[in-house]
């Protein structure tokens, strides 16, 4: 390759400036935008204005180039080739890919843009220009790279600006990931570590280099003077001629000894040369220069290296090879990451402190840490403070392609009211499989209510060594999915009211000039308020054209007060708030009605929450909630009332899982809390969806249904799986040697009062009766749904090992494919050990799964079939309301829904004293109310109620907070 004196403005050091604009910021927009808007949004291979590819004549001196530059340097041509290679192969795997470049500049000078989009042409690269004022500000600068930043269309920014603007602010707001010139600390640190699998080198460097390289004359151990420059391009440029086998010395303009050192260098760079002159004479013969800024006059000492527009030519092509490795790069870093989990040690302590002072002596990892560790991207993050993040539902576009990892659902026997640890055996089980055996685990659990916190059972985060942390996190708050879900459901509560006063109040008229108001004398009809029309048969949207009638039947709702079923929520266990009166004060006109309080985890909305598999559902469902029926027996919806919309604005956070950890730093998913007993008691769809995709194909999701496996393990299978298409693996059924005992026979367990001496000294006989009567019946009911069950005996202090033996053999011997002990309590995954390792095995065996009824069967059929085969009784006797109910059902077409049992979660039966498995019972059907948003049929057993009451001494009288340290106290 021929050498010669080039004139460059050395990338981003150059500033163009052909006119100003006005103290304006301007951006670029599409071509396609009027034809006087200032802004040009050029993209490659673009014709210009004239309707013609505009031409290209470089000119260096005397000398012309007329040809095309492509077809001049070898260099070039093998740039250029080998990013088409690349584009073309990238494009093979993903052919809407289009990667973009964005060059922010100063002033409206099209010279490098016309270079740039010249060789993104070549390409298929696209290219967008944001000029900005000469006089523009850092702000502005920040700003735009900001936007730029969080575009993902954008794969690479070119800061085109004058050195005094690459302020430290501005180069720290560019992220590294596009910079593809090379210029961002993190970038030049990579470039000096040898590390550019993530990083870029500056493009003006790349070209020079080449250039040097390829002289006629060997530069391999000569001298490379660097005159003037500062800042990371020189800086780069000097450490990549190094790199290269050639000996790099730097120098200023100031010095006095810069003729002796230009006449002893072999190549000369001169950088920020201004008006400076260096006479010719300086050069020795063959010395090959490159010059910056200002022209040199050709001698007969110095030989040629490249004309100006050459090397700008050569630097654009290897800027562009960089925005397609920053392509290549972002479409890699959206696959699937295997992850690089940092697990925290445990140490635990004998006798086991309290849960609260475990969980506060364990510093959790940043939640972006975790996030990072399990190849979440920093944008579908959305954190809560230091511990806790909500995850975007993006990721399942993302990872759609990735195999499932295992389900395994925790279900336990018929429980005491102290409960039997599910969630502790939860967390204990991922975290052996996570911290001990290295396999992916995520552990997907409920919101706990405020109501059971402050009421009897205490939180739910585990417990001893086994928890999610930080538990007052967990127990209080969290992110606000309950507080939205009590918004979204009294607004609808609200709204009833409100419209049955209206109208009751006004006229047809008068309803409908309010409904449909007129602005600026125009009238028309909300998108909600159409879809009801469309709904009534009436298919005009022009108000005007409504007869009398049909303005009558569209304002008119004409909800029956006796047959509203939407009740207010609170999430505090208020027995007194189970059936109330509203309406009346004064201003409310008469309209005074029975009503009451359910507990905010027992809402519909609740259920939908855990029910939707993404936003669109999530709103599709709140609008098909039924509030009640109209006199004329039709169902009333949200979507009438007008207010569905709404609610889905309310839920619209809430729909995303919550990220968490366990104390020892291995993943969990917390989102949505519906009781099992009042609900279908199941944490959300898309948090087990979510962690299926992230997990891997070998990893494990385990998640927990509430109470025994008669409730919230039969709804798990008949409601949530129907619902999400996924079947689980493995059932990890948990027992306790207490509850065991009270099954066979012991004494009854109440909270707050100590144990009889029963469930404290060994008493086989009755393990063995409560092993032989519910834990045997529980396996039965996960066998009915073709999956295999291992038992986890959660293991108590005053156990006996004979006593754990016991449970062991009869489990086995009662069909579960393994039975063993947990000591997670109290030695946290190291503790469930042998747990992790049965269900390893297990969940690598066949299945098959299936459905414990059609779903086309009659109501009364489905609820008979759950009576008899789950619970064991011999029928179901509905009463009159309920038998009226479900013929109003099947009228309005709800017949093909799955059943939402609400039962104690006491026994088996309906009857809560009645413990082991009891027959020869007929299952009362109390009434029958219908979810139609969630999508089940609620028939309600016996005197179940869907708002608990406080205990004598509830939880709250323990709990406490430090004014000066903050700290709470007494949650558990």
């Amino acid at each position: 390759m021929k050498l010669s004196f080039l004139r460059s403005a050395c990338g981003s050091l150059r500033v163009h400036s052909r006119s100003r604009v006005s103290g304006v910021t301007q951006r670029c927009l599409p071509v396609a935008a009027r034809a006087d808007c200032r802004w040009i949004h050029r993209a490659a291979g673009d014709s210009s204005s004239s309707g013609t590819s505009p031409k290209l004549a470089v000119h260096s001196g005397k000398k012309s180039w007329n040809k095309d530059v492509f077809e001049l340097d070898t260099s070039l041509k093998e740039v250029v080739q080998s990013t088409k290679e690349s584009m073309v192969a990238l494009q093979r795997r993903n052919p809407s890919i289009q990667p973009v470049l964005a060059i922010i500049q100063t002033g409206e000078d099209d010279s490098l843009l016309e270079i740039n989009k010249k060789m993104a042409g070549k390409l298929g690269l696209n290219i967008t220009q944001i000029c900005l004022a000469e006089e523009c500000s850092e702000d502005e600068i920040v700003e735009e790279l900001l936007k730029l930043n969080e575009d993902p269309r954008v794969h690479g920014v070119y800061l085109h600006l004058p050195p005094t603007f690459l302020t430290s602010r501005v180069l720290d707001t560019l992220k590294p990931e596009k910079d593809i010139d090379g210029i961002t600390d993190l970038n030049i640190g990579r470039l000096i570590r040898g590390d550019l699998s993530k990083g870029f080198v500056s493009p003006i460097a790349s070209a020079i280099l080449d250039l040097l390289e390829k002289h006629n004359a060997p530069l391999k151990e000569k001298t490379v003077l660097l005159v003037g420059g500062e800042g990371p391009f020189a800086f780069s440029l000097q450490f990549l001629i190094e790199k290269s086998g050639m000996v790099a010395s730097k120098t200023n303009w100031s010095s006095r000894d810069l003729q002796s050192q230009v006449m002893q260098a072999d190549a000369v760079v001169l950088l920020g040369a201004g008006n400076m002159n260096v006479p010719p004479t300086w050069f020795r013969p063959g010395t090959g220069v490159i010059r910056c800024e200002s022209m040199l006059e050709p001698g007969d000492h110095a030989t040629e290296m490249s004309s100006q527009s050459e090397l700008w030519y050569l630097a654009a092509a290897y800027r562009t090879q960089n925005v397609v490795r920053s392509c290549s790069r972002w479409i890699q870093g959206k696959q699937y990451q295997q992850w690089s989990l940092r697990n925290l040690k445990l140490q635990p302590l004998m006798p086991v402190p309290s849960d609260i002072e475990i969980s506060r002596a364990q510093i959790p990892k940043p939640v972006v840490q975790l996030a990072e560790e399990i190849g979440l991207l920093p944008e579908e993050l959305e954190s809560y403070g230091r511990n806790k993040a909500k995850v975007q539902l993006s990721l399942l576009d993302r990872l759609q392609t990735q195999p499932d990892g295992k389900y395994v659902l925790v279900a336990g026997i018929t429980p005491t009211p102290l409960g039997e640890g599910k969630s502790t055996v939860t967390i204990g089980l991922v975290q052996a499989l996570s911290a001990h055996l290295k396999l992916n685990s995520f552990a997907c659990l409920r919101q706990p209510s405020q109501g059971p916190t402050f009421g009897v059972k205490g939180g739910a985060a585990g417990g001893g060594y086994a928890q999610v942390i930080p538990m007052e996190e967990f127990n209080l708050h969290l992110t606000g999915d309950i507080h939205a879900i009590t918004a979204a459901n009294n607004l609808v509560a609200a709204a009833i009211d409100a419209r049955m006063l209206h109208e009751a109040t006004q006229s047809d008229k008068a309803l409908f000039n309010r409904l449909v108001p007129s602005v600026n004398g125009v009238r028309r009809f909300s998108p909600i308020q159409i879809s009801r029309l469309h709904r009534l048969g009436i298919n005009t949207t022009d108000p005007a054209s409504l007869t009398p009638q049909e303005i009558s039947t569209f304002v008119r709702l004409d909800l029956d007060p006796s047959q509203i079923t939407w009740h207010r929520v609170v999430d505090t266990n208020d027995r007194f708030l189970r059936k109330i009166t509203v309406g009346q004060a004064s201003t409310e006109k008469g309209q005074i009605r029975e009503t009451g309080f359910d507990i905010a985890v027992a809402s519909e909305i609740m259920a939908i929450l855990a029910l939707a598999d993404g936003l669109e559902d999530m709103k599709n469902r709140l609008a098909r909630i039924v509030v009640g029926t109209s006199r004329s027996g039709q169902p009333v919806t949200t979507e009438d009332l007008g207010v569905s919309g709404a609610l889905a604005v309310l839920m619209k956070d809430a729909i995303k899982p919550t990220l968490m950890q366990t104390l020892e730093g291995t993943p969990v998913f917390v989102h949505a809390g519906p009781f099992a007993n009042i609900a279908h008691g199941n944490s959300s769809v898309l948090a087990d969806k979510l962690a299926l995709k992230l997990v891997g194909q070998d990893g494990f999701v385990v998640t927990e249904a509430g109470f025994g496996a008669d409730i919230g393990m039969e709804k798990f299978f008949n409601i949530k799986c129907r619902a999400s298409g996924l079947r689980p693996n493995v059932v990890v059924l948990v027992a306790t040697i207490r509850a065991l005992k009270m099954h066979g026979g012991g004494p009854n367990v109440s909270a707050g009062t100590p144990l009889p001496k029963e469930y404290i000294d060994e008493n086989l006989s009755l393990v063995a009766g409560g092993c032989h009567s519910n834990l045997r019946k529980q396996i039965q009911i996960a066998h009915q749904f073709g999956v295999p069950v291992v038992v986890a005996l959660n293991v108590f202090k005053t156990d006996t090992q004979a006593e754990i033996d016991l449970v062991c053999q009869i489990a086995k011997e009662c069909g579960a494919s393994d039975a063993v002990p947990c000591h997670h309590w109290a030695h946290g995954g190291r503790g469930s050990l042998e747990l992790a390792h049965a269900v390893n095995e297990t969940a690598n065996k066949p299945s098959n799964f299936q459905f414990l009824y059609n779903i086309e069967m009659p109501i009364a059929e489905k609820i008979k079939t759950i009576a008899q085969k789950v619970y064991g009784a011999d029928d179901i006797e509905l009463s009159p309301a309920a038998q009226a109910k479900i013929e109003y059902y099947n009228q309005q077409g709800y017949s093909s829904l799955p059943i939402c049992m609400a039962k104690t979660h006491l026994s088996l039966s309906h009857m809560p004293d009645k413990k082991g498995a009891p027959t020869g019972f007929v299952l009362p059907i109390r009434e029958v109310r219908a979810s139609i948003g969630a999508g089940f049929i609620f028939p309600l057993v016996g005197a179940m109620s869907t708002m608990p009451g406080l205990p004598t001494r509830p939880c709250f009288y323990d709990i406490d907070l430090n004014p000066v340290t903050e700290e709470i106290t007494g949650l558990f």
